[in-house]
């Protein structure tokens, strides 16, 4: 028996919690029925633990109690997942404060346990009895004032949360209509019953779940559509204003981290304003949309196959519409909003291609082809980094192949087009070609600068002689708003006289920033 709980003991009981999860999923799952009767508290809580199982196992053997308990808190926070295993993770940090700066013993892990209620509590914007953050709170109470050894505290919080799980549906009424004890409450008696068991080297045969007093299926009751769920790299301010916003954005709010990281658990309609949200207050990633299938929404549905083109300029998207494509607009030098991208996937079709044509852009459409996965369309977002790579993708678009091999193609026409392009600096900068000063012509090739020169003709003229190839067939030139007149044709002239075997199409492109986009293939 346990006298202090010293880091291979953390080691076994994170791995023990994960195991015996697993094993229990199923049945803890089929005890889901809120805040959605989704079917997946089991399965989240089991990743969470086994995040925070397998952070331990990065760590050598000799580890101390702090990077132990560090580790143990910071696996679970990168790994939780749905609302319960996100609250169990703060949870898990609560302990980690307190643990990580003791010795282990009885007492501290009440201190611990009473902080993990505290601070879970604190995470949700919306707090709920009945719930995982009951069976906390009641835990927290039973232990507060012990002064015992470690096995007597870890039992006594282990049988209090098997007493809290059960009085679960007299304080929720769709448990007491359902006959089931709340799921995320379940998950965490197993995984206090997990940490007596290895303090006490006492095992249970079988994980003792309260099975459902009758089974009647949860009316689905009408409620936002979507969970999203994403780390966020982001400063204390900027987080409470976040949560503000998505406070008035959906329900089932939890914000947990700290120190820089977070993650954020919230339930809406609108999936893309908060991502959206999450861009304004820092920098989100790991970002994961999943449909409610139990929220009483009906699931969107597309039929048939598009393309959807991100634009900077009213011509330039009128040369991908006209090529076939939904166009979404963007203003220069910015990102098109995310819902504008997710409408567009929308009315593309079923299947979708989307070419963001811009670095920047990439990752708004990555998010908003999340979300349109959820809903069952089929999209993918190919790396176009200038709109001629989005253009020649479109030439080989064929609606009639096989989705994957009409992605391989595009993807490989996107691949085989170099891009530059010309601008005039406006300020003193530095680039891998050099110094430019205000009035010098940048031309830039693949997005790295490659010539610093005096006027627009040279530049352009000097580009588009490295980029063409013995290989090239194809250059495509788009000429921006401000172009000085017969810039676009004094390129095709000379590309007429030294590779007349070059095919040359010029559009009006109609960008502002780059009086001349090129690209060849």
């Amino acid at each position: 028996m346990l006298q202090v709980l010293d880091p291979p003991a953390v080691r076994q009981w994170s791995r023990l919690a994960a195991e015996t999860l697993g094993k229990a999923r199923e049945e803890i799952d089929a005890l889901n029925v809120f805040p959605v009767p989704d079917g997946d508290t089991g399965t989240n809580l089991h990743l969470t633990m086994l995040s925070a199982a397998e952070a331990l196992d990065g760590l050598p053997g000799d580890a101390d109690a702090a990077t132990t308990w560090q580790a143990l808190a910071q696996g679970a926070l990168l790994g939780a997942r749905g609302n319960s295993g996100v609250i169990v993770s703060q949870a898990l940090r609560g302990l980690a404060e307190v643990l990580r700066a003791t010795e282990g013993r009885g007492a501290d892990l009440g201190l611990g346990l009473v902080r993990a209620a505290e601070l879970a509590r604190a995470a949700v914007a919306r707090p709920v009895e009945g719930t995982v953050l009951s069976v906390l709170t009641a835990v927290a109470g039973a232990v507060r004032d012990l002064t015992g050894d470690l096995a007597s505290v870890a039992r006594r919080a282990a049988d209090e949360a098997r007493s809290a799980l059960r009085r679960t549906p007299d304080q929720l009424d769709v448990l007491a209509r359902s006959g089931v004890v709340d799921a995320g409450g379940a998950g965490l008696a197993i995984i206090l019953e997990s940490l007596a068991a290895v303090i006490t080297d006492s095992y249970p045969g079988r994980v003792d779940i309260p099975a459902p007093t009758h089974r009647v299926a949860p009316e689905p009751e009408e409620g936002p559509g979507y969970e999203v769920m994403y780390l966020l790299d982001a400063g204390e301010a900027a987080v409470d204003a976040l949560r503000r916003e998505l406070d008035a954005l959906g329900d089932s709010l939890v914000v947990v981290g700290g120190d820089g990281l977070w993650n954020v658990h919230v339930h809406v309609d609108d999936a893309g304003a908060a991502i959206e949200a999450a861009m304004r207050a820092g920098r989100p990633h790991r970002i994961r949309v999943t449909y409610l299938v139990g929220s009483g929404r009906t699931h969107p549905a597309a039929r048939g196959r598009g393309v959807v083109a991100v634009a900077a300029g009213p011509a330039l998207g009128a040369v991908f519409e006209q090529s076939g494509a939904v166009v979404v607009r963007r203003e220069p030098g910015s990102s098109p909003p995310l819902a504008a991208v997710l409408a567009a996937i929308r009315e593309a079709g079923a299947e979708v291609v989307v070419l963001p044509n811009d670095s920047g852009t990439r990752e708004v459409a990555a998010a908003a082809a999340e979300i349109a996965r959820e809903e069952g369309l089929v999209v993918s977002v190919l790396p176009t980094r200038a709109s001629v790579q989005g253009l020649a993708a479109l030439a080989v678009h064929d609606p009639l192949r096989r989705f994957d091999d009409d992605v391989v193609a595009m993807t490989e026409a996107a691949a085989h087009t170099r891009h530059g392009h010309v601008w005039v600096a406006d300020r003193e900068v530095m680039t891998s070609a050099g110094l430019t000063a205000p009035g010098d012509v940048l031309g830039v090739i693949d997005g790295d600068a490659a010539v610093i020169g005096a006027d627009l003709v040279g530049t352009a003229l000097e580009i588009t002689r490295r980029m063409v190839s013995s290989s090239s067939e194809l250059v495509t030139m788009l000429e921006g708003v401000n172009a000085p007149e017969g810039l676009a044709r004094a390129v095709q002239d000379h590309l007429a006289r030294i590779r007349p075997d070059v095919e040359v199409v010029l559009y009006e492109g109609g960008q502002g920033g780059y009086p001349l986009l090129i690209g060849v293939e």
